[in-house]
């Protein structure tokens, strides 16, 4: 079905941002700007979740060139529901970034890159050429390596040098591998490409060129052994910028893969076991780099890496309960990550450091804060009933069913060890005496009452999205069946983009 609307929430964010460059000495119109437009993007998102719920996929074809031959946009349920997510996320940074960045940063330029970055996620979940996923993938880029740098400190500038290069690799592995599927296929519409591939004699070109794909996700998404940027990057940035980062930029890797991995390139044998070893080993390095670090963020860097692992085991399996589990995950963990990422730049307010061996006291000091920040603690850890142990049952249901025993102990080996590091966590930040040779300054506790509401805001709101993905599950279930559903059997994308010309 042919609507329109489904450019609504890249247009929401492009305006948003324009309208801030007009603005641009104006730091507190841009605050409101920002507030009012994630607002906006977010109701979008809600009643385009609602539209695809109801109608089916929808496909928008620019300038009503007709597919294959035109850039098409698709509203499927994975697209929509991340659509819907990063609206959602958005939102809670927009709230959070009003009162936690200093002026300085937002002189320079911080409210209309990030809502050009939210375009540029936005346009990479609704296209529906691969080309285009693309160009979307470098506005990302580009905007997250100036919202990197704000600031010029040493560490950011360390940090993002190391992003850009690997990002940059990335493009380059990504943009081979589609001047190669054109060259076999002759299109760039991936409806279109999903049939033409079956139709190529030369099995071993394909299978080159979807390992193009797999590193360029792979780097994009941090995976082993290509992961080590991240941790050396994302603690770098401010709290606000970090959970955006932390949330979504490595999500959409993961999200390149299911589509392109379900649409063009189903994986065969050996492709599977390749993203079984690599989600092993992501899970593995992960965990343990989470063992040794003392920094909040730099520990919660590492637990990205490892969760990423959990969703490229089920993109592995590649099954219905598997792909399930994965989606479940993805939902999750961008919640979770987010707001993982706020929760660090809160603490740094409260405690004056991300140092836990310098930190202390919080649970005595600030009780009500810290039984909110343990909702989104227990969630991401996977305690029973909250948000992030659901995908885990469909993920070791399919694992024992296919014998991936090694991933099984994986997933064993990274859930213990992430209760392990969050358990210490709370031990060192909320319950131990604040050390006596530890300096620290509270940075909250001189603000206005708004800034403290402002703050804490958001991430009760994050925390409450989690708590229903957890406690709501069954609903969860039934989104995560229909985006596997249509995963394993993208007829239903294929009809919606070649087939329906009309409304």
């Amino acid at each position: 079905m042919i609507d329109n609307h489904i450019l609504a929430p890249i247009f929401v964010q492009l305006f948003t941002a324009i309208i801030q460059l007009i603005c641009w000495r104006k730091t507190v119109t841009q605050r409101y700007l920002s507030v009012g437009g994630s607002l906006i993007g977010l109701m979008v998102a809600f009643r385009l979740f609602g539209r695809v719920q109801e109608s089916g996929i929808l496909t928008m074809n620019a300038a009503n060139w007709d597919a294959p031959f035109g850039i098409v946009f698709v509203a499927d349920m994975l697209s929509v529901t991340l659509v819907l997510l990063t609206s959602i996320a958005c939102f809670a940074v927009s709230l959070f970034s009003s009162v936690g960045l200093s002026r300085q940063r937002m002189l320079y330029g911080y409210f209309p890159i990030f809502h050009f970055l939210i375009m540029g996620l936005h346009g990479a979940f609704l296209t529906g050429d691969i080309f285009n996923l693309y160009v979307y993938f470098e506005v990302i880029i580009i905007s997250s390596f100036v919202l990197m740098t704000l600031g010029g400190r040493k560490a950011q500038l360390e940090g993002a040098v190391k992003y850009m290069a690997m990002n940059i690799l990335a493009s380059m592995f990504f943009l081979t591998g589609i001047g190669m599927l054109y060259g076999i296929t002759g299109s760039l519409n991936m409806a279109d490409l999903s049939i033409r591939i079956q139709e190529v004699q030369n099995k071993a070109l394909i299978g080159i060129t979807s390992c193009f794909f797999l590193i360029g996700f792979g780097i994009k998404s941090a995976v082993f052994p290509l992961y080590y940027w991240l941790p050396s990057s994302y603690h770098t940035p401010p709290s606000a910028v970090a959970a955006t980062f932390g949330g979504l930029l490595t999500k959409v890797g993961i999200y390149a893969m299911l589509r392109v991995f379900s649409l063009i390139f189903v994986p065969d044998d050996f492709i599977r076991t390749l993203l079984m070893v690599i989600a092993v080993f992501t899970i593995l390095t992960g965990a343990l780099g989470a063992l040794i670090k003392t920094n909040i963020r730099r520990f919660f860097s590492y637990l990205i890496v490892c969760h990423i692992g959990f969703m490229m085991g089920g993109i592995a399996m590649f099954s219905k309960v598997a792909l399930m589990g994965a989606v479940f995950y993805l939902i999750h963990d961008i919640m979770v990550k987010t707001n993982m990422f706020l929760v660090a730049g809160l603490i740094r307010q409260l405690g004056g450091t991300m140092d836990m061996s310098k930190l202390g006291g919080l649970y005595r000091n600030y009780p009500k804060i810290s039984l909110l920040i343990a909702i989104v603690l227990f969630s991401l850890v996977g305690i029973p009933p909250l948000s992030g142990f659901w995908p885990k049952v469909f993920l070791f249901q399919e694992a024992f069913a296919q014998h991936q025993y090694f991933y099984v102990a994986a997933l064993i080996i990274g859930s213990f060890i992430t209760l392990y590091v969050i358990a210490n966590m709370w031990v060192q930040v909320f319950w131990k005496n604040i050390p006596p040779s530890a300096e620290t300054e509270n940075l909250f506790a001189p603000m206005p009452p708004y800034k403290k509401i402002l703050m804490v805001l958001p991430i009760g709101l994050m925390a409450l999205v989690t708590l229903y993905i957890g406690l709501n599950a069954e609903a969860i279930v039934k989104i995560a069946d229909i985006i596997s559903t249509q995963l394993i059997d993208p007829s239903a994308y294929i009809d919606a983009v070649l087939g329906n010309k009309t409304d």
